[in-house]
């Protein structure tokens, strides 16, 4: 749906992006990753044609994006801004109206989401009578409310309790199912695992990865397998080596790193060779956690 082309953004001599290029597949959640100081900002607003790049085009659903575009996107900027003395209501109106949305359109379609989000008896309060979980409700559905086709989320979980912040995960989740395009910047990696299909990693201006996130997970993290057992663990051997190791209540649990080139079959071989009893075994999956800061150390050399 969305694909950004070869994108460069120069302030003076400082190259904010330097030749990046994603695309993100239609009605997928695109989690777009880095530091701060990345390049990531700076790639959302040439998307939302707040910034003009200084090379390279976007293109949306194939064609070249114009100022019209704008109005097929709902954008949630990690810098949150209401209007403080104006009402509730009133402003969500107006914002509304901005993307499109007739007067009549624009009420019922707020009504809806109001009551969903418990927040009806707020139309009529101020803006600086809202808690900052409820400011940030009112700003997601500001963002949500025109059905837009793509969605950009900027560090949308920031601030909320943990109930809040699954009512919105699962909103996201449902927006997807529906169809809508969706872009998460984040320095949440348990939501990229949790959310995600495809990932854009980018670190001082430059595209580092891009790629299905379970790909990037198989590709980059380490392989390790779950052993519980009971029985003394040799500390490695020539297809592991223990990368941690603790006592539960009935029986031991190690992590095995598993050595380059081979696969959890050529451990149990040898592991079958011991005097230990197996429990269980499972390979485990890498942490995004783990492969963002693997990256990123990896590119900042």
């Amino acid at each position: 749906m969305l694909e950004c082309k070869n994108i460069t953004k120069k302030f003076g001599d400082f190259a904010a992006l330097d030749d990046v290029s994603i695309s993100v597949p239609d009605g997928q959640i695109f989690g777009l990753l880095g530091p701060n100081g990345a390049g990531k900002t700076t790639l959302i607003r040439i998307i939302n044609r707040i910034t003009i790049p200084t090379g390279g085009r976007v293109f949306f659903d194939g064609k070249a994006v114009d100022d019209a575009f704008v109005r097929k996107i709902g954008y949630l900027p990690e810098e949150r801004g209401l209007y403080k003395k104006m009402k509730v209501g009133e402003q969500m109106m107006y914002l509304a109206r901005l993307k499109g949305l007739s007067k009549a359109q624009a009420e019922a379609e707020l009504r809806k989401w109001f009551v969903k989000f418990g927040i009806q008896g707020w139309w009529n309060k101020k803006v600086e009578e809202l808690s900052k979980g409820m400011a940030q409700k009112v700003q997601f559905i500001s963002t949500v409310v025109h059905k837009p086709k793509l969605l950009i989320l900027d560090e949308p979980f920031s601030g909320f309790d943990p109930v809040n912040a699954q009512t919105i995960r699962n909103e996201i989740l449902r927006l997807k199912d529906e169809g809508t395009t969706i872009i998460l910047s984040t320095h949440n990696m348990e939501s990229v695992e949790e959310l995600c299909d495809n990932i854009a990693l980018i670190n001082k201006s430059h595209l580092v990865v891009t790629g299905a996130t379970d790909e990037v997970r198989a590709r980059y993290g380490s392989s390790q397998v779950e052993l519980l057992y009971n029985g003394t663990l040799p500390e490695g051997g020539k297809t592991y080596k223990v990368a941690l190791g603790e006592q539960l209540r009935d029986c031991s649990r190690s992590v095995l790193d598993i050595a380059d080139g081979l696969a959890m079959k050529d451990v149990l071989s040898e592991l079958a060779a011991t005097d230990i009893d197996v429990v269980s075994v499972r390979r485990m999956m890498p942490r995004m956690n783990d492969i963002f800061i693997k990256l990123v150390s990896e590119s900042q050399k």
